[in-house]
Formats: structure tokens, C-alpha cells, sequence
């Protein structure tokens, strides 16, 4: 929802939008690295799944750099849209 507001509300290009959304994912990302660190001498962390979804997080984001890299960014503002309407 970040990436409209910046879009829509603020006006930035797509490009800079997303590139300001994910410095804010970013952050929250560096948040949940110090709370895992807390509670990983807890014991109280799933390994095996926690890895998974770092497998699967990580795969996704490689194969959405290449698909972005080939597609305009217009299009990418067009078909997330309708993912906004549709959801």
C-alpha cells in the first residue's frame, strides 16, 4: 500500500515509489533481524520453516527483479493496479 500513496498521493515516479517502499521494508527487515537475534537464544524458532520461507523470500525476489527488468514501467503501474481493484 506504500507504493500507490507514494505514487498516487505524492506524485513520485514509479521507480523512485517502489525504490522508497522497499528502504521501508528494508527497515522493517533490519527490526526483525534484532527481534530474531533476541529470540533465537530462547529456543523458541521453527529453523526448518524459518529457512524455507528465506529460500522461497529470497527465489521470489530474484525472479521479480529479472520479470521487472523486462517489463515498463507503466505496465507495472497498470497491472498493479488492477491487482488492487481485483484483491
Amino acid at each position: 500500500m506504500i507504493v500507490p500513496a507514494l505514487a498516487l498521493v505524492l506524485e513520485f515516479p514509479m521507480g523512485v515509489a517502489i525504490g522508497t517502499s522497499l528502504l521501508v521494508i528494508a527497515v522493517i527487515a533490519v527490526n526483525a533481524a534484532v527481534a530474531l537475534a533476541a529470540r533465537a537464544g530462547a529456543g523458541s524458532i521453527d529453523w526448518g520453516t524459518t529457512l524455507v520461507f528465506t529460500a522461497a523470500a529470497t527465489a521470489g525476489v530474484g525472479a521479480g527483479k529479472r520479470i521487472a527488468d523486462r517489463l515498463e514501467p507503466e505496465s507495472m503501474q497498470r497491472a498493479f493496479a488492477a491487482l488492487l481493484v481485483t484483491y
